[in-house]
């Protein structure tokens, strides 16, 4: 598959944008206006097309309200419910398939306000940043971008990020061993140049991946965040809720997203998820 450099660079200037919004998102409380298109157009140095791309994926993922004739809002807080296992982790299996790796970007660079508090690093720290094409028998299935600290990985290569597994890599080539991440997945569309990389239509459906793993000293090691076609990946996962009180007929309509409450008995809840690549049509 060719990667069309026009698209790839559209996706990565929209990233940046992308994350500067959602740094001003950050600093602000539910219900706060943030600048104006035409305001945040000159402030970034980009074009209208361009930020209204970034501005309708974080509309998509609930950050941002548009209101017809008064502007753009900082969203009201989502409700998250957290699952912990009896472990107070998870295990995620990697999908099926052979997965590679396309590299569309990869240089060291300011880590950056909203960056640097995640990684705990300071905003002026190098990471490495590396965006790249995910494949699964050839076919396109995620776009990825990836944030490290520079001084964790100074002689990381392009050939680690294309071959292989990087968690591997971190581990037998840099000292870094990983201890567990903290991920988040919300539903969003595909840009245009989004569309082009992954190879499905503008607006089509994705799921959008954030992830800080820390290794097993606690320190953050990588901030990740990716978007993966909803038309061929999906989330398996199995719940373990702990001793049975209730003969199984009588426990089918037990709600899927378990909403607080349902766990009165206290016992612990374990959890695993796999991805599942569907098979192309």
């Amino acid at each position: 598959m060719e990667i069309d450099a026009a698209a790839s660079g559209a996706v990565l200037k929209r990233e940046r944008v992308r994350d500067a919004i959602l740094q001003l998102i950050e600093e602000r409380q539910p219900g706060d206006a943030i600048p104006s298109e035409r305001t945040l157009c000159g402030r970034l140095g980009v074009s209208r097309p361009t930020l209204r791309a970034a501005v309708d994926e974080l509309v998509a993922a609930g950050l941002l309200v548009r209101e017809h004739g008064r502007g753009m809002f900082v969203a009201a807080e989502k409700i998250t419910q957290e699952l912990v296992s009896d472990r107070h982790a998870f295990s995620l299996p990697q999908a099926g398939g052979v997965w590679t790796s396309r590299l569309l970007e990869f240089r060291t660079l300011p880590a950056g306000a909203r960056v640097g508090r995640k990684l705990r690093i300071s905003p002026a720290a190098d990471i490495r940043y590396v965006a790249r094409l995910r494949l699964v028998d050839g076919a396109p299935m995620a776009i990825e971008h990836l944030h490290v600290p520079a001084s964790l990985v100074p002689d990381l290569t392009s050939e680690e990020l294309e071959q292989g597994d990087l968690y591997e890599h971190l581990h037998d080539r840099h000292g870094v061993q990983v201890g567990e991440a903290v991920q988040s997945i919300e539903p969003t569309v595909v840009t245009r140049a989004e569309a082009d990389l992954l190879d499905v239509p503008e607006l089509s459906p994705a799921l959008l991946f954030e992830r800080l793993t820390s290794d097993t000293r606690d320190r953050p090691v990588e901030y990740v965040h990716s978007l993966y076609r909803g038309d061929r990946y999906r989330i398996v996962s199995r719940l373990s809720l702990g001793p049975r009180t209730r003969p199984p007929a009588q426990r089918e309509g037990h709600h899927p997203g378990i909403p607080p409450g349902d766990l009165a008995h206290g016992d612990p809840v374990t959890f695993s998820a796999r991805g599942v690549v569907q098979e192309g049509m």
